[in-house]
């Protein structure tokens, strides 16, 4: 039996120019990660993130905790989903299926509140049968890639491995969903709840996978209460 946990990317910076860079409280929310990972004895064979700022700085500050040099790789398909894109490309047919989004967009995104439920409808399009766009990768595409990410990785680390991929929440709930067996209308429900710096633990024999638990952030909680600090956000 060995063991993936899936870590979200710090806080990034929402509203600034510069999305892909982790905030101060993501930073702070990183290097407990570590800490926890080190207090547990946890102790990592492997770390795997996307080419994201975000996620390569998040598992940086985490890593930096571990007793070892922690061998870290870097694979894109563990990207998260190009939301500006699909907003930009799929809105118009959104905004036909469902008008209400258009007092959101109207509102401006720079609320985030807004802006996670204009992904909400246009991902929920993306991944449904309705939607037709060849200028962005296809739900299909892009769920295919984090399958094979997942199990290229599970391959070449093997039994009895301990490792850990930085991500982000597409590329979590796109994973959850997959290893419960359910289709891409069912992912939305793992992305929108997923905080900054949580933990999801799977374990695998093989080419078998199971979800241990998801999105847990009580270490974050309880860290952050001994220290006056609030670590807790989902953006």
């Amino acid at each position: 039996m060995a063991t993936i946990y899936i870590v979200r990317h710090g806080q990034a910076s929402f509203g600034a120019d510069d999305y892909d860079k982790l905030s101060p409280l993501g930073r702070r929310q990183a290097e407990v990660v570590g800490e926890y990972f080190r207090d547990c004895g946890i102790v990592l064979d492997a770390a795997y993130s996307g080419d994201l700022s975000r996620q390569r700085d998040t598992a940086t500050l985490a890593l930096q905790a571990q007793p070892v040099d922690v061998p870290h790789h870097i694979d894109p398909r563990f990207n998260e989903i190009e939301n500006d894109a699909q907003i930009t490309h799929l809105l118009p047919a959104v905004l036909e299926l469902n008008p209400g989004v258009k007092a959101l967009v109207d509102r401006g995104l720079g609320d985030s509140k807004d802006y996670q439920k204009v992904i909400d409808a246009v991902f929920n399009y993306w991944v449904s049968p309705d939607c037709r766009n060849d200028q962005i990768q296809s739900w299909q595409e892009y769920s295919g890639a984090v399958r094979d990410a997942l199990s290229e990785l599970m391959q070449q680390q093997g039994a009895g491995k301990t490792v850990a991929i930085f991500t982000s929440g597409g590329t979590l709930a796109t994973i959850v969903s997959q290893v419960l067996g359910l289709g891409g209308d069912k992912a939305y429900q793992f992305y929108e709840p997923v905080m900054n710096c949580s933990v999801t633990r799977l374990f695998y024999s093989g080419s078998r996978v199971s979800l241990s638990y998801f999105n847990d952030c009580s270490f974050l909680q309880v860290l952050g209460a001994q220290r006056s600090d609030d670590l807790i956000s989902y953006r």
